[in-house]
């Protein structure tokens, strides 16, 4: 039987279309896999960079928190070096109060060396703060500057001679400190140079006097001629 050479062709061409089908198939596949593949990577590299940019921001918070714990450290350090440094300077300043007050004009001084050792037994209370401290003992410098500008009066009484004498107290700031017998007939004022009392003649009864009600803002303020034997 002779072989038809189109049936032939058609075969071949069928053959053809089959394997070049399968070819393509193939190809698909592949291109799929392909496809995949780079969105697997691309997925990959984005997690990669999100990974990198997030290790970043960490470093920064990492590298900032270091920062400010070694700021702080320093802060504790200069912190209790000034402690240091101030805790010798109010037993310093304490010590020159007292000596001042010793020095100074004799007025209210019993409560003025009380103030002195109530801070000397505050500076060794564990719980009070050093700040808290400092702030009382300047408190207390405050309070002797205040002294300066104060008129006052009180009563109490001089040794004169071996008596003690019931007087009347009049300050004028530390310029002048005079007392004056209740019975009127003496006065004395203090002399801070020669760390006594000197008295008064007859003319200053009147204007000793006349400044003690003053001070009691018993008169309105004046005046009044007195010796001055201030602070020095």
């Amino acid at each position: 039987m002779i072989a038809d050479p189109l049936n032939d062709v058609q075969k071949v061409g069928q053959q053809t279309q089959k394997a070049a089908k399968k070819s393509q198939e193939k190809i698909d596949n592949i291109f799929g896999q392909t496809q995949e593949m780079i969105g697997e990577y691309r997925s990959v590299v984005d997690e990669t960079e999100l990974l990198k940019v997030y290790n970043d921001h960490v470093a920064r918070l990492v590298a900032d928190q270091r920062a400010g714990i070694e700021s702080f450290d320093r802060q504790i350090g200069t912190i209790e070096k000034t402690k240091q440094d101030v805790v010798p300077l109010m037993y310093r300043m304490i010590d020159t109060l007292e000596q001042f007050i010793k020095a100074d004009v004799p007025f209210d001084t019993e409560t003025r060396m009380n103030r002195v050792e109530k801070l000397r037994e505050l500076l060794s209370n564990s719980k009070v703060t050093t700040s808290e401290k400092f702030r009382q003992v300047l408190e207390a410098y405050t309070i002797e500057t205040d002294y300066s500008s104060v008129m006052a009066a009180s009563q109490g009484s001089l040794e004169i001679n071996g008596k003690n004498i019931n007087v009347d107290f009049a300050r004028l700031g530390r310029v002048a400190y005079v007392a004056q017998s209740f019975d009127l007939k003496h006065a004395w004022v203090w002399n801070n140079t020669a760390k006594q009392w000197d008295e008064l003649g007859e003319e200053y009864l009147k204007p000793v006097k006349d400044m003690i009600r003053i001070a009691r803002g018993q008169a309105a303020p004046d005046l009044v001629a007195l010796p001055i034997f201030g602070a020095e």
